[in-house]
């Protein structure tokens, strides 16, 4: 295996992202790692993620972390990260909407996870392409979510913008 590779996936609210990303971890590897970062809000979230599980096979194992994802030894693993939106919210809400304090925690955090050698494929979402919020919050986490992507894709081999379920490569 390389040292480490990242792919990023982007895209809007059920643009396949997921999908495509468990089918690319699914090519490299009979037993890749699902790296959940959700917290189960509610009882329709808790459904979301039920359905997650449901589409992957046996053959993977689940790491649930919400914040600290670089004190996981994920080496020469195949991993996919689902997803960097609620990953990051999870450090925003914690930080009751502090725009700096996620930010700075935020790309520590995840440049200390990719110093590990590993394949990584990671979803996040492309809010900044939705409506504009209509709240102070919404706004300051559309800006911290759309600074931590351009960062994780900065340093992506990879990057995926999917549309309607169809995979553009774009870098």
């Amino acid at each position: 295996m390389q040292k480490n590779e990242i792919t990023l996936i982007t895209g809007g609210t059920r643009s396949g992202k997921s999908k495509f990303a468990q089918k690319l971890a699914e090519q490299k590897s009979d037993a890749p790692v699902y790296l959940a970062t959700s917290r189960i809000w509610d009882h329709d979230f808790k459904e979301r993620v039920a359905r997650h599980q449901a589409d992957r096979g046996n053959n993977w194992q689940t790491v649930e972390e919400e914040k600290e994802i670089s004190k996981h030894h994920l080496k020469n693993k195949v991993v996919l990260m689902d997803c960097v939106t609620l990953w990051l919210n999870n450090f925003f809400f914690d930080n009751k909407n502090d725009v700096e304090k996620t930010l700075n925690q935020a790309k520590k955090e995840w440049n200390s996870f990719i110093r590990q050698d590993f394949q990584l494929i990671v979803v996040t979402n492309e809010i900044g392409m939705g409506l504009h919020g209509a709240h102070e919050v919404s706004r300051k986490f559309a800006d911290v979510h759309g600074w931590v992507n351009q960062h994780i894709a900065s340093l992506s081999d990879h990057v995926y913008l999917m549309i309607s379920g169809i995979p553009t490569k774009i870098k």
